[in-house]
């Protein structure tokens, strides 16, 4: 363990090489005694206390930026990770969530049209060819940390004049108090991408950084209303399932609900 004021003892070759001891330390350091953003010790301080090279220390640290509890910034240094926000699979708005973790959400309206939906949205939404439907882009954060980027379309036979109205809050709150209709059933897909350019821009991330990728389609008694597709954070972002032998739907691909 690190410690100021202590010499730790130098590393040894043993049943686990050098670089697995280190990074067990250096995990127990960013798990149980450092903040979420802290500054772990540098490369050549955490040699010279271990008597290992630099390049068992960038091992140990390599596998662990890669297992995402570490992250390093250029010409700054290695900190630990923030925390991931845990998702848990149901219909809640994002606005909501947020809030329940003691988190500031808001969100930027960063395009709002009525246009001719994919094919895809169309069939989901159940419109017919020509029919228009609302596109959304939103960027939802917490505490002014960008979390997710919204792509997608809503059923203007639900929900009309939708970009009339202050879409900066929950929508699910807005569709209900507005409207009347309470979403009630949901079905998701997840799966996994790298960050393009334009969504790596706007969630603050380098292209190519891991995330999780949530496609839902969401109705009310029966009736379409959204297909959305979030793009969330893979560093700051997680998803906890139940899974249960022998129940339909239960599993990791297909799961009802979801945060918005």
């Amino acid at each position: 363990m690190v410690r100021r004021g202590t010499t730790p003892a130098p590393l040894v070759d043993g049943p686990k090489p050098k670089h697995a001891q280190l990074r067990e330390i250096l995990r127990r350091l960013a798990e149980q005694e450092l903040s979420p953003g802290s500054p772990i010790p540098s490369e050549r301080d955490l040699a010279e206390r271990y008597g290992v090279s630099r390049i068992t220390v960038r091992a140990a640290i390599g596998q662990l930026v890669a297992e995402g509890l570490l992250t390093r910034a250029q010409g700054r240094g290695t900190f630990t990770a923030s925390r991931r926000l845990d998702g848990q699979l149901y219909l809640e708005s994002f606005t909501d969530d947020m809030r329940r973790r003691g988190l500031a959400p808001t969100t930027d309206v960063l395009a709002g049209v009525e246009e001719e939906p994919t094919a895809s949205a169309a069939a989901a939404l159940g419109l017919t060819a020509g029919e228009a439907a609302y596109r959304l882009l939103r960027l939802r954060r917490a505490d002014g940390i960008p979390i997710a980027v919204e792509r997608g379309y809503y059923n203007p036979q639900v929900v009309p004049e939708l970009l009339r109205h202050d879409l900066t809050g929950s929508l699910y709150t807005l569709i209900a108090d507005t409207y009347g209709v309470q979403l009630d059933h949901g079905r998701q897909t997840v799966w996994a991408e790298i960050a393009d350019p334009e969504t790596a821009k706007l969630l603050a991330v380098r292209v190519g950084s891991p995330l999780l990728v949530f496609r839902r389609v969401a109705s009310a008694a029966g009736r379409p209303v959204e297909d959305m597709t979030s793009w969330y954070r893979g560093d700051l972002y997680q998803v906890t399932m139940q899974l249960d032998r022998d129940v339909p739907g239960s599993g990791p691909f297909f799961a009802q609900g979801g945060t918005r």
